[in-house]
């Protein structure tokens, strides 16, 4: 009896002992696994249960839901793509995961980051170590994550076809101060990072978009007026499409602030172009034979050489303007036109015209004195006649398309806005443009453009303009197919030897 009381007790004993051992080691045994946690961890980063997220988290900060939610907001961020690296153990209790994340952003698109979940063992579960660098390792320290937004009023003028500008094409001076025409404002954005202590760090950036707006600047002319004067100081190109009056290429070096479109200078004998025009309307043949003396005084007036006082004898008109004889034209002018024939004339092809290019622009004037020996110099483009190189240009233009257009470097539109309506075009003579394309091509073929280099084609006039403070002016204007062109050298010397060879580099490099 007593033997059974006695196992009974032992029994009893093993059963507290056992009861007691099972609850010390149920005690002790730690909740779930680290790769548990952080699989936990990622999916409710990955589907933005920020909650679900500090749940994981030992003793997460106060902020850490409004952190989250902040950064995301700040950013602009779309989506967050994560990618865990294996578990690594870091002894008992310890352990990281490597991850790379991707968010997507909704200024700058993807946007990728490498970082390390902490995880260790707390209050007998695994828990993820949570600092701001989990977020993003650039948030250590006390970093901070700006977007900022960027404000820009701009606009970029470019060629026809929509490509930029050519480089160094002395096209800027017309250029630049058009762009507040078009400047819109547009906005860009700045992501920086922000550390106590250190200066800013730019992370990523996008510039805010120009607005585009096309002027008639052909890119290949362009490219070719610019090489064309590479070398070749206080010079313009101004190159015109004669079907429509687009500017398609406005290359200027002149100095001292002039300007090819705006300033005025005497022209020389390409105004021969408008007095032979007048002569020609008043009935003159291109074909009658008129005396080309090496001088000649005007009765009872100042006395006209020619370039050399070369005697040519009895030539015909078509041949005074292609020599540039100075004193057939003065003879022809002052015993068959008026100073108002000659005014007249000039005005309709174009000096009393409205030029509307867009970036201004004027023709010239012819003398108002009326006097006789002003009218004799002014017929050569001398006296008192003044113009602009977009103006004889506009002339070559017209001269090739047989009608007078108000040339412009935007659209017709544009041009409305901006300046007011453009003249409309102005059909010229028939039988005055026919003679003059025909005597245009004689200075080419044989006249004084013969030795410049001019490719087949090219129909033009020279000019020698003297002027009292320097060397002449060098001139040339001329057309070749759908492109008209004046070539300008600010007291450059003679029309042939100089401008006219810049025209012919200027064509040949097209």
């Amino acid at each position: 009896m007593r033997r059974r009381r006695l196992i009974v007790l032992v029994i009893a004993v093993v059963a507290i002992v056992g009861a007691s051992a099972f609850a010390v080691l149920a005690s002790s045994r730690v909740k779930g696994s680290a790769s548990k946690t952080a699989a936990a961890y990622f999916a409710a980063w990955r589907k933005g249960d920020i909650t679900g997220m500090e749940r994981l988290v030992h003793e997460p900060p106060p902020d850490f839901v409004a952190r989250h939610r902040a950064l995301s907001d700040e950013l602009h961020v779309e989506s967050i793509q994560l990618t865990p690296g294996p578990l690594k153990s870091l002894g008992e209790g310890a352990a990281e995961v490597p991850f790379a994340g991707v968010r997507q952003l909704a200024e700058f698109g993807a946007w990728p980051f490498d970082s390390t979940l902490r995880l260790a063992v707390r209050d007998r579960a695994w828990k993820v170590l949570w600092a701001p660098e989990t977020l993003h390792p650039l948030l250590k320290d006390g970093g901070r994550l700006e977007l900022g937004e960027i404000d820009l009023t701009t606009a970029e003028l470019v060629t026809s076809e929509g490509e930029p500008i050519p480089n160094d094409s002395y096209a800027e001076a017309y250029l630049d101060p058009l762009k507040p025409e078009f400047a819109e404002a547009n906005q860009g954005w700045e992501l920086v990072l922000k550390v106590p202590g250190q200066p800013d760090r730019p992370l990523l950036s996008k510039q805010p978009e120009a607005n585009v707006e096309r002027t008639t600047l052909s890119r290949p002319v362009q490219a070719a007026a610019a090489r064309a004067l590479d070398g070749v100081k206080d010079s313009a190109i101004v190159a015109i499409r004669p079907s429509t009056g687009e500017i398609l290429g406005l290359a200027d070096r002149l100095e001292e602030n002039y300007s090819a479109v705006q300033d005025l200078f005497p022209p020389g004998s390409v105004f021969k172009t408008i007095t032979a025009a007048a002569l020609l309307a008043n009935g003159l043949e291109p074909f009658a034979e008129v005396p080309c003396p090496g001088s000649y005084t005007v009765p009872g007036h100042r006395t006209i050489v020619n370039d050399g006082e070369v005697d040519r004898g009895l030539i015909s008109f078509t041949d005074a303007f292609a020599h540039s004889c100075n004193t057939a034209f003065v003879e022809q002018a002052t015993t068959r036109l008026s100073w108002e024939d000659l005014v007249e004339t000039a005005n309709e092809w174009g000096f009393g015209r409205p030029i509307m290019t867009g970036i201004r622009g004027s023709c010239g004037t012819v003398g108002q004195s009326g006097d006789m020996d002003t009218f004799a110099e002014d017929v050569i483009g001398q006296g008192e006649v003044v113009t602009t190189p977009l103006c004889m240009a506009a002339l070559a233009a017209a001269v090739q398309s047989g009608t007078w257009r108000s040339p412009r470097l935007l659209s017709e539109e544009q041009v409305s806005r901006i300046e007011g309506t453009p003249p409309k075009p102005a059909p010229m003579d028939e039988g005055v443009v026919t003679a003059l394309r025909d005597m245009m091509t004689a200075v080419v073929d044989y006249g004084t453009a013969a030795d410049a280099g001019l490719p087949d084609g090219v129909a033009g006039k020279t000019g020698t303009a003297e002027v009292v403070d320097g060397e002449a002016h060098a001139w040339f204007i001329g057309y070749r197919d759908d492109l008209a062109f004046c070539v300008f050298v600010r007291h450059g010397g003679s029309g042939g030897a100089v401008a006219a060879p810049i025209a012919a580099r200027f064509l040949n490099g097209l």
